[in-house]
């Protein structure tokens, strides 16, 4: 099994870096093409292939694409400011907050008993659970792709999938709870808000006070940058268990752990390449010299933990994205009930999205549908809900479908806005 995973895993990997740059040539984000591809090839059974079956239920691919979406969510934290991330707070919890009432009421008590009729009320309020749902990597990987992460409208998307993230997974634990014990108290919902906010606020203060302090000791042991990459990874890593610990998605904490490193508390780091850089510009009397010792501090004192982690992104996300992809069955499509019931929800989950743009003052359309994809996410909502015995097969289709068409459109609809932007 190991053998054969290491032959689709480097398949996968060369042809997301051909479809990738395909993508971008007619005009699409780069993350198209790796979502495309991977329905091409989770769908290769209908032309009687059956090689890649296997690899999308195999639990150490899953392992190697959750650490991709994890290592893309640090990625974007590291070029995330987070005195940026703070001026669009009002405006981003308004938006996260619409983005997930808006959406939750029309699944559970407008399109569902709509479209579904005779299905349980724990059915529909799992629909509806299900379309509130945001896949932040998605569209961070849009914005980040298009060089547009440091733009107001990037920002409040970001802040906004965190809040909708912490507010999802509550309506997730409330609506789960009551099906298995058919009532939950107000305290098991205060207590999951309370571990959100304590986690993200704590772990982001403390971290930040820590990071200058633990930089500067660790660059007294090695100022070379295996020992920087290895302790941004490894407060990723960290800071994603601990989200996961107490019951977090991980991507919040990595997200939480690229926020924590601003350039200035790694500036101890890399000096002796500074320093050789610097020496020979030294002349006294050089009129010139701090316009030419700029552009080198800025590449050796400014981004350069940004640019660490690239690499080993080249190979884990495209991976995540793909395996994405690959848990499309376009069999569900063949359903022509399926097929009109599937449009009329995603129809819905498009607008109750959209409508969570209107909260953020400018930017309307670029912030309501960096919030559409539901992506992983909305998929991991669908499989409680049927692990838990309230959807039908039926059901399940119309949610893969509507996770299916919402991570296929926003996309190219984002490439649009931001090129007309």
């Amino acid at each position: 099994m190991v053998g054969a995973n290491l032959l689709w895993l480097a398949l996968i990997l060369m042809s997301a870096r051909l479809f990738a740059p395909l993508a971008q040539k007619l005009g699409f984000p780069a993350v198209l093409g790796e979502l495309l591809l991977g329905v091409l090839l989770g769908n290769l059974a209908l032309l009687g292939f059956n090689g890649f079956e296997s690899i999308a239920r195999d639990p150490a691919v899953a392992f190697i694409a959750e650490l991709g979406v994890i290592v893309l969510l640090l990625q974007i934290g590291l070029e995330t400011r987070l005195a940026d991330l703070v001026k669009v707070g009002p405006r981003a919890f308004a938006v996260g907050s619409v983005g997930i009432v808006v959406p939750f009421v029309l699944g559970a008590w407008v399109v569902g008993p709509w479209l579904l009729p005779g299905l349980s009320d724990n059915a529909y309020l799992f629909l509806g659970a299900t379309l509130s749902a945001t896949s932040v990597g998605i569209t961070g990987r849009v914005f980040r792709d298009l060089g547009k992460l440091d733009t107001p409208a990037a920002r409040i998307v970001l802040g906004a999938a965190v809040i909708d993230d912490v507010l999802g997974l509550v309506i997730l634990a409330v609506v789960s709870s009551l099906v298995q014990a058919g009532s939950v108290s107000v305290g098991q919902v205060g207590g999951i808000i309370a571990q959100a906010v304590i986690f993200l606020a704590g772990s982001i203060w403390i971290g930040r006070k820590i990071a200058p302090h633990s930089s500067r000791w660790l660059a007294q042991w090695d100022a070379g940058p295996s020992m920087l990459f290895a302790q941004v990874l490894a407060t990723g890593l960290f800071l994603a268990w601990l989200a996961h610990a107490i019951g977090l998605a991980p991507i919040i904490g990595a997200f939480a752990a690229g926020l924590l490193f601003e350039p200035v508390f790694l500036r101890d780091f890399d000096r002796p390449a500074i320093v050789r850089e610097i020496e020979p510009l030294l002349p006294a009397g050089d009129p010139g010299l701090a316009e030419r010792l700029r552009p080198i501090l800025k590449k050796h004192g400014g981004h350069q933990h940004e640019h660490m982690i690239e690499p080993i992104g080249y190979f884990f996300v495209p991976v995540f994205f793909v395996l994405t992809g690959m848990q499309v069955d376009l069999k569900t499509l063949a359903d022509p009930a399926v097929l009109g019931v599937g449009a009329g929800v995603t129809v819905a989950a498009i607008v109750g999205k959209l409508a969570a743009g209107l909260a953020a003052g400018s930017n309307k359309w670029l912030v309501g549908w960096g919030m559409v994809p539901r992506g992983e996410v909305g998929l991991i909502f669908a499989m409680v809900g049927k692990q838990l015995g309230v959807m039908n097969e039926a059901m399940f289709s119309v949610i893969v479908m509507m996770v299916i068409l919402t991570t296929l459109i926003t996309p190219p609809v984002l490439t649009l806005l931001l090129k007309r932007q």
